[in-house]
Order: structure tokens, then C-alpha cells, then sequence
């Protein structure tokens, strides 16, 4: 996976082009999309020999990045680094008391190593010994989905995770938790079965969000976006970068920049209207503590859900692959 250091670079100057996008924002009961200004200049084309130690989209490393080997993950050994990843339900722990949604539950027998990537599986499994709790009036039963959480936390930096969406009716989902808010980098839906309009182009979304668990914040959404990448998030490998800092959020797709939201940006988001979002009075832009990473699956039943063995990967199995994910911060 780690490739040699290329000793060219093709920096190309397309100059600066700002595009303004006015619609609506999503949230996971209601979809509505807001788009912010995005800035795209320069365009750097990466060489063909890419560089691991330095973003795919800063290969010159004009950010001064500096690789954080405590969190990064290669995934190339043959069991989990442990030392890095907590299992969500390992040993019957739950972090954040969560142990999926439902009717999904998470497993501990759905986390492999295998061929250099991390495999989060999708199963349909009747026979797991199900949590005979109820999830909003939603029993747990017949999918096994899992969760992986980074054991170490940090504040700020630039991530890149290179995967592949599983095939199915269920999430796979890169996100974050820390200081009582949640930063929801994607949750990504690779099939689905509604014909609504709502449900259209969810195999080609990014969808990201913020949330507020403060009591101030009641859980609130404070930001969310949701956008048609223009590929089946199921269909292949790509690169999915987000830089993250106290002015805002970047977002890079295969290296290059794909939205450019500021600080400023996000604090004017209001969605008071429809309850599900907005601080009020307070910053919205609420991400400035330390968080730790998740990877997981999770059943969204407002967008339908797996009803049989053959709608799960058609054989009862379906992985969320992750090759690599990788954490640069600034040079202190």
C-alpha cells in the first residue's frame, strides 16, 4: 500500500473559480440541502507515484503537514490494532451506551483485517443473541452490522479515509464524537429500495452534519449537507479528505476540493423552523474539542432496511472497506 516518493510534481494553475449553490439541507428525518460557496484553486494533479506521508491533495505539502502515526492506520497487519481501536461491545462494552440501530446490533464478529483493508461487515444474522430492548419503539433483530472507535482523540487536523461503501441498505459511516458534539464526516447509503424522491440519488451522496449533544443544544443538528457525488458511493474506491480547523470545514474528493465552508457559514445556519436544527444564539460551529474517530454500520429505517438474507450482499454478507485512514496536523 505505501508507495515510493515521487520525484516530480505536475502543479497545474487553472485559476479560481467560485460557484454559489442556493437549495435545501439534510437531516436524517428531514432532507433539506443548503450549499455553501465552494473555492477551488489551485488544481494540484498528483504525480502517478503518490506520496502516503502527505495528503493526496496537498502533495507539495504547502500546509506543512506532519503525519500522526498514533492514530493513522495502515490496516495492513493481520488482526485490528487494539492498542489504536476499541470494538464497539467488546468484553459486552458499549461505548456512548449505543449498541446500534435498530433493527441492527453491533457484533464483534463483524471486524476483519483482510487484504490490507478493514472490514466492517453487514450480516444477516436471526440467531445472534439480540438486545430484547426496544430502540424508539424498534426491536433489534436479524442484521449484525459493527463499529470500530479510535482509543486516542485529537482537536483539528486534516483526514483522508480511502473506501468503499457496502452494497446493501445500511450505512457505512465515517463520524466522530468529543466534547458533547458530533461531527459527522459521511454516512454514506449504497442501496437502497424506496422509489420517493427522497430516497433518489442516496447511492451517490456525501451527506455531512453537526451536531449539538450539550444540554443547551438538546441534540440539535447545527449544520448538514447532503450532495450527489456523481458515482456510486458502492461502486469503487475513493478518497475522501476532510480538513478540519477553527475557521471551517474543507472537503476533498480523490484530492481535490470539493466544498469550502466557513466557520462563518456554518454559525448562520438556521434550521429553527422545522425543530431539527440551528443553536439560536449560540455558535453552531460547535466542533472545538477533542474527538475520537468511529467507523460503523447502522440501519436507517426511515430509508428501509434489509428485509432478507438476499437483500444483504445477496448471500447474507456485505463490507464497508476502508484501505487506509490517515491524520496530518499542522507543525506545532
Amino acid at each position: 500500500m505505501i508507495q515510493s516518493l515521487s520525484k516530480s510534481f505536475l502543479l497545474l494553475s487553472l485559476g479560481v473559480f467560485v460557484t454559489n449553490f442556493v437549495g435545501c439541507s439534510s437531516s436524517k428525518e428531514d432532507e433539506k440541502v443548503i450549499e455553501p460557496i465552494v473555492v477551488v484553486s489551485p488544481v494540484i494533479v498528483p504525480p502517478v507515484d503518490v506520496n502516503p506521508q502527505l495528503p493526496l491533495s496537498d502533495q507539495l505539502n504547502a500546509g506543512e503537514w506532519v503525519l500522526n502515526g498514533e492514530l493513522s492506520d495502515e490496516f495492513e497487519a493481520t488482526v485490528l490494532n487494539q492498542d489504536k481501536w476499541f470494538i464497539q461491545g467488546t468484553e459486552g462494552v458499549y461505548q456512548s451506551n449505543f449498541i446500534g440501530r435498530a433493527p441492527s446490533q453491533f457484533s464483534t464478529n463483524n471486524v476483519r483485517l483482510e487484504n490490507g483493508k478493514l472490514k466492517l461487515e453487514t450480516r444477516w444474522d436471526p440467531t445472534f443473541n439480540f438486545s430484547t430492548k426496544l430502540d424508539n419503539g424498534t426491536k433489534f433483530e436479524n442484521i449484525t452490522t459493527a463499529a470500530i472507535i479510535s482509543k486516542n482523540e485529537f482537536t483539528y487536523g486534516y483526514m483522508e479515509v480511502k473506501s468503499k461503501a457496502a452494497d446493501c441498505e445500511v450505512t457505512s459511516s465515517f463520524w466522530s464524537l468529543g466534547g458533547k458534539t458530533e461531527f459527522d464526516f459521511f454516512e454514506m447509503f449504497g442501496d437502497h429500495k424506496q422509489p420517493s424522491k427522497e430516497a433518489a440519488g442516496k447511492e451517490r451522496e456525501l451527506w455531512w452534519s453537526i451536531h449539538d449533544w450539550t444540554s443547551a443544544g438538546g441534540g440539535n443538528t447545527t449544520y448538514t449537507e447532503s450532495h450527489d457525488l456523481g458515482f456510486r458511493v458502492a461502486a469503487a474506491f475513493h478518497v475522501y479528505g476532510f480538513e478540519w480547523s477553527v475557521d471551517g470545514v474543507k472537503i476533498y474528493i480523490d484530492g481535490k476540493l470539493f466544498r469550502d465552508v466557513s466557520r462563518t457559514t456554518i454559525n448562520a445556519y438556521d434550521d429553527v423552523f422545522y425543530q431539527k436544527g440551528g443553536n439560536g444564539v449560540n455558535e453552531n460551529f460547535v466542533i472545538t474539542k477533542p474527538i475520537k474517530i468511529w467507523f460503523d454500520q447502522e440501519t436507517f429505517p426511515w430509508h428501509g432496511v434489509p428485509d432478507t438474507k438476499e437483500e444483504v450482499g445477496g448471500t447474507g454478507k456485505v463490507d464497508f472497506e476502508i484501505e487506509y485512514f490517515r491524520l496530518w496536523q499542522k507543525k506545532k
